[in-house]
């Protein structure tokens, strides 16, 4: 509540209406990320994060894109497949407004996090849980599969990890190697050739 109060946004879950409610219980329900926790994890990457695309993978009403917006990033992208929450989102980035904020192209996409197809450019993948386990193994074949035919870093930072041995189980060849974590976040980064 008091990132909102003092941004002028509302992205907390407090105001999700019953039938997102309802169809997070399939996909994963909604939950904005904290703050002081968002800039720890960003704080462990090991990036100039001009070079990079942040991208939020569930991104909801997008306070990980507002946040994200404080950090240099070339573009910042958040994929949401629920309307509402994607609707807030978009309003939360129109109104947004900080001192501190560094990036100002933030753009909330409505997609389905499988059929999204990922920039070109070096990433921040940002994901808060979002996916059961058949959809998060989808988003990351496709993401091995973007970087096979360019490639680049991508770095993923996995808030509440419960799934991340599909993170490395992606086939013979090692995609991604963890470089930190703690037991809410893990942090991948991938390698300098497949």
């Amino acid at each position: 509540m008091e990132y909102d109060w003092d941004h002028r946004v509302d992205t907390t879950g407090g105001t999700v209406g019953w039938r997102t409610r309802l169809v997070g219980l399939f996909l994963s329900p909604y939950q904005a990320t904290d703050p002081a926790l968002f800039h720890e994890m960003m704080a462990s990457l090991q990036i100039k994060f001009e070079d990079f695309t942040f991208v939020d993978l569930g991104s909801g009403k997008g306070r990980t894109l507002l946040m994200a917006s404080e950090y240099p990033f070339r573009k910042v992208l958040g994929v949401e497949m629920i309307p509402e929450l994607n609707r807030a989102a978009e309003k939360n980035v129109r109104a947004y407004r900080s001192p501190t904020q560094r990036c100002l192209h933030i753009e909330s996409i409505l997609a389905d996090a499988r059929e999204f197809e990922f920039p070109e450019d070096p990433l921040v993948l940002y994901l808060f849980n979002p996916l059961p386990q058949p959809a998060f193994s989808e988003v990351l074949l496709r993401l091995k599969k973007s970087l096979e035919r360019v490639p680049r870093k991508v770095w993923i930072v996995y808030h509440n990890p419960v799934l991340e041995r599909l993170i490395v189980d992606l086939g013979e060849v090692r995609v991604f190697s963890k470089v930190c974590g703690t037991e809410e976040y893990s942090i991948y980064s991938s390698q300098d050739s497949l």
